[in-house]
């Protein structure tokens, strides 16, 4: 299959998905939502991703799928199934060469991630805390490997999505939210999986290139 072709249909889900949200067509955002992971899963398979962002990104399809009820059973779930795809990301990022400028980034992605969880803290419900405190952590490894393992895009993404779940966290932390507050979540989570997937399938590619072309190099030295 032409990698193009998920990836249309991944444009096209979105653009529903977003569109629907915008305009406060719920039945729109049910359908496309569950389409979104998949497709993008599909056009990385197709461009040869490694099993793990394959994994990440199913992971994500099912947090999405959960996250559709208002239930909170559901949204422990959809975040132990978020969860999971970080660690297939953290998984992937670990095997992707040496960590660069890490020193630099580590105190921001630090005090962002206690600030964060501070002042969310007392307006989280009680069953929620530990667990949000815990997915936090998780998710800020995530992005903080995903810049200094694979470089700004896939980093862009990591950042992307940090902001999309800072703010599903303030809303159930009872926080004042902007207008469409789900929209800007989907429009941030969207782009923040792109980014994730283009940056890695880059790096990963140009590595497999420059090895290639390395073994090349020497089997042709006397």
């Amino acid at each position: 299959m032409n990698p193009r072709l998920p990836l249309a249909a991944f444009g096209l889900a979105t653009a529903v998905d977003l569109i629907s949200l915008a305009a406060g067509f719920d039945t729109g955002h049910v359908l496309a939502k569950p389409l979104l992971m998949p497709l993008l899963a599909a056009w990385a398979a197709l461009r040869g991703a490694p099993r793990p962002l394959v994994a990440a990104l199913l992971c994500g399809w099912g947090g999405d799928v959960l996250l559709l009820r208002d239930a909170d059973p559901a949204f422990l779930a959809g975040m132990a199934s978020f969860a999971a795809g970080h660690v297939c990301y953290l998984a992937l990022f670990a095997r992707s060469g040496r960590p660069r400028a890490r020193g630099a980034l580590l105190a921001p992605y630090a005090v962002a991630l206690i600030a964060t969880v501070a002042l969310l803290w007392p307006g989280l419900p009680t069953d929620l805390r530990l667990p949000v405190a815990v997915y936090s952590t998780l998710l800020t490894a995530m992005a903080f490997s995903a810049v200094t393992r694979l470089g700004p895009v896939a980093g862009a993404g990591g950042a992307l999505f940090l902001l999309s779940d800072t703010l599903i966290a303030t809303g159930v932390a009872d926080w004042p939210q902007p207008p469409r507050p789900d929209l800007w979540i989907m429009l941030t989570y969207i782009a923040a999986q792109f980014l994730l997937v283009h940056g890695a399938l880059g790096a990963l590619g140009g590595r497999r290139a420059s090895a290639t072309s390395y073994g090349a190099a020497r089997s042709t030295t006397p």
